[in-house]
């Protein structure tokens, strides 16, 4: 017996809408099953996890934060995932970007201007987009498997940010612990509103979120990267060039995640440390896949993963679970999230292969 999918005749409109609020519901019945195994009350835990991290402004603030990352870098890449392209070397992109941005304020820490702020921006997008080519030139004229070799670039940014930060770029006055100097004023994301911290990265997540929405329901390129996304041969018979797709796709999520890298370093760490990403790169993945690949619908989704990034840190105070238990949860969601997308374009199919074997023998 083997077991194969089908592809349906007809998608079901209705279970296309609702199946990411399927796929958070299995999650929480999955997520309350896991805590009872560790033997933690789930409504406790969930609790922590859902509502807990709501219920002061701080946290709100916090909350902003942390989405405002997986939001530019999910944006960046659902334009990468439309497009069959797979990038999936967004954390490397991140924190090449930020180091990147970091330049002026770390080298050049004398130099106080208006410009550093918008200078460090540009150079965050340089950077994670210059990161970004690597891929995408072996993909374009190598056929390499871009899933390969943007995942373990990642690791080569995570080791190049611990060198930087514990050798040349290791700030003098730092007691030897490894970190930079700290930003200067000019180098700082300000805060967008007096009551917390929450900087204008989110500001910058959801403008990309709304522009990138634009593009891809009113424009050209929008439709050629559907074409190219659904049907390499039919964009090439609508004269789309998937090479410079690869391309384009590509330096466009790097850039973001770039963008990212560098709002984060600037708005909320102010200066860099050997660990500057919980995972952002990653997490936004799943983002992307829960909102649909649908900009609009990846803010909402960003929102869903930042909060359970605070709750898995209130869950560690409140019911002493690790932050591997937060991994593990976020891990559930994108299982179930893929899962339901697959059964709602396939039907699963139990084949007897003894019984196919008669049958192919009969038609003989």
């Amino acid at each position: 017996m083997r077991i194969e999918l089908e592809k349906r005749a007809q998608v079901s409109a209705l279970f296309s809408i609702l199946s990411p609020f399927i796929a958070f519901a299995l999650t929480m019945i999955f997520g309350g099953i896991m805590f009872a195994l560790l033997g933690k009350n789930p409504v406790i835990a969930l609790y922590s996890f859902f509502v807990e991290p709501l219920s002061e402004v701080w946290s709100l603030h916090e909350l902003a934060i942390k989405a405002a990352p997986l939001i530019l870098i999910g944006v960046g890449l659902s334009v990468c995932f439309r497009s069959n392209n797979w990038n999936i070397g967004a954390e490397g992109q991140f924190i090449m970007g930020a180091i990147a941005g970091s330049i002026l304020p770390v080298v050049f820490y004398d130099w106080q201007s208006p410009m550093v702020l918008p200078m460090m921006m540009v150079l965050g997008m340089l950077g994670g987009a210059l990161f970004a080519a690597i891929p995408a030139f072996l993909k374009a004229h190598m056929n390499t498997n871009e899933i390969l070799t943007s995942l373990m670039l990642v690791y080569v940014a995570q080791l190049f940010l611990d060198w930087i930060v514990r050798g040349p770029w290791r700030n003098p006055q730092g007691m030897n612990f490894p970190e930079t100097r700290s930003f200067a004023a000019d180098a700082i994301l300000p805060e967008m509103l007096a009551s917390g911290r929450t900087h204008w990265g989110f500001a910058f997540a959801v403008i990309a979120a709304v522009l990138v929405w634009f593009m891809m329901r009113y424009t050209l390129r929008g439709f050629e990267i559907t074409v190219l996304g659904q049907s390499a041969r039919a964009g090439r018979f609508a004269g789309f060039s998937s090479r410079r797709m690869i391309w384009f796709s590509m330096l466009f999520s790097g850039a973001l995640a770039g963008l990212a890298g560098i709002a984060e370093v600037s708005g909320a760490i102010q200066q860099l440390r050997p660990v500057i990403s919980p995972g952002y790169g990653f997490t936004a993945i799943i983002v992307a896949f829960l909102g649909r690949l649908n900009p609009l619908g990846i803010v909402a989704a960003g929102l869903v993963l930042a909060l359970t990034y605070l709750g898995g840190e209130a869950a560690q105070l409140s019911i002493g679970v690790s932050e591997k238990v937060t991994r593990v949860f976020q891990g559930l969601l994108l299982f179930f999230v893929l899962s339901c997308d697959t059964l709602i374009h396939y039907r699963i199919r139990l084949v007897w292969e003894r019984l196919a074997a008669i049958k192919t023998d009969g038609s003989h």
